[in-house]
């Protein structure tokens, strides 16, 4: 069999396994046949879990999911406490630059003088932005089924805020979780009607590969570490 062939076997293969509605959380169980032809021998199970009807179930998958991602969770009770923390951040990592965006929550943070501020609004220079220590962003929701940080050009800084910087830090409100992707994307919808930003990008846990010998490596295409500063209020 050619290596053409072989692709082709593995892309049918994938084909006729049907995939879960998110809407309904419910998936598919795969027969006793299938299973048996899985390497690990062992059956199926949901791909995605569940995420509970209440805030508080949602919340405890969202902080189980993030721990497991390596996600940085900082909870505040309020935006003064979330600039308190921000201060604390820099002067721990020793953050000389800092690259964010205007919006309420990010410009709380920019009040802080505890490091030099570059301004991604109205254009930038990719250098200087690969030099800054961080990029602090704002969201459009967070998505508990999947330890997710949905973002758009439109409301996180543009394409490279995200990106580019080492450090990745969202501010958001914990108002802006919500359960599932299907959710996540009806917020989109919802938000900016058929006129969808330029970018759209569910971030889940810092850049990260395992292609070479299956050994995980954080940073590999973009932030090493993730953070997240969730506002009570």
């Amino acid at each position: 069999m050619s290596s053409r062939e072989k692709i082709m076997a593995r892309v049918r293969e994938a084909l006729s396994v049907p995939t879960i509605r998110t809407e309904t959380h419910e998936g598919p169980v795969i027969d006793s046949s299938y299973a048996d032809q899985m390497v690990d021998h062992e059956p199926r199970t949901h791909w995605m879990r569940d995420p509970g009807e209440t805030v508080e179930e949602q919340w405890s998958l969202f902080k189980e999911l993030s721990a497991k991602l390596k996600t940085e969770i900082h909870e505040v009770a309020s935006l003064e406490e979330a600039r308190r923390l921000f201060d604390d951040l820099v002067n721990k990592e020793d953050w000389k630059t800092v690259a964010t965006h205007q919006g309420e929550l990010t410009d709380a943070l920019r009040a802080s003088d505890a490091c030099a501020w570059m301004d991604t609004d109205g254009g930038y220079d990719v250098h200087a932005m690969e030099a800054c220590q961080a990029g602090i962003s704002e969201c459009e929701v967070l998505i508990a089924q999947t330890g997710s940080v949905l973002i758009t050009s439109r409301s996180s800084g543009g394409r490279s805020l995200s990106i580019l910087p080492p450090h990745h830090v969202v501010i958001a409100r914990k108002s802006q979780l919500v359960p599932d992707l299907a959710v996540g994307y009806a917020c989109l919808k919802e938000t900016y009607g058929g006129r969808y930003p330029s970018l759209i990008s569910f971030i889940t846990g810092p850049s990260r590969t395992g292609d070479i010998e299956r050994t995980l490596v954080l940073g590999a295409h973009g932030p090493k570490r993730l953070s997240i500063i969730l506002i009570e209020t």
